[in-house]
């Protein structure tokens, strides 16, 4: 099983390669957009860069992550990541305003540019590289078990997915439809909105201690099929990032010893181990009457 050290140095890889290719879309977004007079292209390298600022806190998060437990984090840094993506969503929203305001404003004034049909192939070539950057960290997310990465991932789906409406918006102008470079701006700015806003639910349910129901439900059965293991009274989890911590308590035999006890104690914290890798549990014993 692989270490939460060699995870975390796997998922600052998806970060490192986030930053780095957002960096060279934001510089060439941001020149050709106003070379090429699209505002749909300068608001999705906007986005871009606000991309950068989320992947360097997620960068950061997953540095502190790893730190050992001490006296004030007796559970460890693990949420650090959590926090990172917290940070990263208000920055995302803050810059979605911005996108907005400017996209209203032109419309308001009615100062539609009509951008050169180049800016649309700058827009669509940047989709592809996201949709693949996309797909690593989602592998990486996959296999490392990294939420704030996980949120990096669709973060850079959805930026593909601005990048493809921004080259449309921009066709779509070279066409004579002139509003619609500016109304493809406004669609990028609610875009950015709308994942600012999911990776901003998403952290606060798990700093609340939120953990989904489903999951819960699959470690009651799992704990439940154990044979010595009379009733489920009660189990609780809280995810910590890579780490998931599991606390259960279950009736059993109260004719067995304290030996016999605890190996089965051993024997549930195995079981649900084995299938969330990294796993911390606590596992209380009570007698079945």
């Amino acid at each position: 099983m692989e270490s939460i050290q060699d995870k975390v140095k796997h998922a600052k890889f998806g970060a490192y390669l986030s930053i780095f290719t957002y960096l060279i879309l934001t510089v060439f977004k941001l020149i050709y957009g106003y070379i090429f007079h699209s505002n749909a292209l300068i608001a999705d390298g906007l986005n871009n860069s606000t991309d950068i600022i989320s992947s360097i806190a997620i960068l950061i998060g997953l540095s502190i992550s790893i730190k050992p437990a001490d006296k004030i984090h007796n559970y460890g840094h693990y949420r650090a990541e959590f926090v990172a993506s917290l940070l990263a969503s208000f920055i995302m929203f803050a810059v979605s305003v911005q996108v907005l305001i400017d996209g209203i404003t032109s419309f308001i004034n009615d100062t539609h540019q009509v951008p050169n049909i180049n800016a649309s192939i700058i827009a669509l070539i940047s989709g592809i590289i996201m949709l693949i950057v996309s797909f690593i960290n989602r592998r990486i997310a996959k296999k490392t078990s990294s939420t704030a990465l996980k949120a990096a991932s669709y973060d850079n789906l959805s930026d593909a997915l601005v990048s493809f409406g921004a080259a449309i918006g921009i066709i779509g102008v070279s066409l004579g439809f002139n509003i619609l470079d500016t109304i493809a701006a406004l669609v990028i700015g609610l875009i950015i909105m709308k994942t600012s806003l999911g990776i901003f639910k998403e952290s606060t349910i798990t700093l609340t201690d939120g953990f989904d129901h489903d999951e819960l439900q699959k470690m009651h059965q799992l704990v439940d099929s154990h044979k010595d293991v009379y009733h489920v009274k009660d189990i609780k989890a809280r995810s910590h990032g890579m780490v998931t911590f599991i606390d259960v308590t279950v009736t059993v035999d109260p004719h067995l010893n304290v030996t016999e006890s605890h190996y089965i104690t051993e024997q549930i914290e195995t079981i649900l181990i084995d299938y969330y890798q990294n796993a911390e549990t606590i596992v209380h014993i009570e007698p079945e009457y």
